[in-house]
C-alpha cells in the first residue's frame, strides 16, 4: 500500500511522472560523465628536453595504437648555425628509411630587404635514405630557435608508404636574418612499420629545446 502510495504521489493528474520522480534529470543533478574523447584529441605520450644533445630521438610508443602521431618541436636552440633534420626508421637500427619528399620556404628579412616564397628543390629527397631538412641555417644567438610540427601518419601500416606533412618557423642567419619557415612533406617508401624518429642537427648537438610526441585519438 505504502509503495502504491509513493508512486501516485508522483504522478500528475495525467497520469505522467514529475521530474521529481527521477533522479539525474539535469546536467546540475549528474554526478559523473563517462570519460569518452572526442575524435583529434592529442595525447601526450613522451616529451624529451635537449641537453647538448647529439640527437632527440622516439624509439618507443610509435605503434598501431593511434592511426597518426604528432611531434611538436618548441625552441629547438643550436649549438651552431646549421640545419635542422628529421628522418625515420623502418625497423633496423639506423635512421635511413627510403624518402621522397618536397618543401618550400616563405621568407621575410629583419631589415625588410627581401621577402618572398621559394621552392626548394635542392632540399627534396629523391627516394634517398639521408635526413630530410627542416630547417635551414639555424641561428644559434642566444635568443635564436626554431619551433614547429611534424605529422606522421599510420606508421604501423605494412601495406602502404608512410606519409607525414610538417611545418618549421625559425630565426636563418645566412646573409640577411629574419623569420624563416619550411613547409615540407613526404613519404617514407617502405612497407615495413616506421617505429622510430631522430630529429638532429647536420652538425654539431642541439643545444636547448623540447619535443613533444603526442598520439591522436
Amino acid at each position: 500500500m505504502s509503495i502504491a502510495s509513493s508512486i501516485g504521489n508522483n504522478l500528475t493528474t495525467n497520469g505522467v511522472f514529475t521530474s521529481s520522480a527521477v533522479n539525474n534529470t539535469s546536467v546540475t543533478n549528474v554526478t559523473d560523465f563517462p570519460s569518452v574523447p572526442s575524435s583529434g584529441t592529442l595525447k601526450l605520450l613522451s616529451t624529451q628536453t635537449a641537453s647538448s644533445s647529439a640527437s632527440l630521438d622516439f624509439t618507443s610508443g610509435i605503434d598501431s595504437t593511434y592511426d597518426s602521431y604528432v611531434f611538436k618541436y618548441i625552441n629547438i636552440h643550436p649549438s651552431s648555425v646549421a640545419q635542422l633534420t628529421v628522418n625515420f626508421r623502418d625497423g633496423g637500427s639506423n635512421f635511413d628509411a627510403t624518402k621522397t619528399t618536397t618543401a618550400f620556404n616563405p621568407y621575410h628579412n629583419e631589415n625588410d630587404s627581401g621577402a618572398a616564397v621559394d621552392y626548394r628543390a635542392a632540399w627534396d629527397l629523391k627516394q634517398l635514405t639521408s635526413d630530410q631538412i627542416i630547417a635551414q641555417e639555424l641561428g644559434n644567438g642566444n635568443d635564436e630557435s626554431a619551433s614547429g610540427y611534424l605529422i606522421l601518419f599510420d606508421p604501423s601500416s605494412t601495406t602502404y608508404i608512410k606519409n607525414f606533412i610538417g611545418t618549421t618557423e625559425y630565426y636563418q642567419t645566412f646573409g640577411a636574418t629574419g623569420s624563416f619557415g619550411v613547409h615540407y612533406a613526404g613519404y617514407c617508401n617502405v612497407t615495413a612499420a616506421i617505429d622510430g624518429v631522430r630529429f638532429k642537427m647536420s652538425s654539431g648537438n642541439i643545444d636547448a629545446g623540447t619535443i613533444k610526441m603526442y598520439g591522436v585519438v
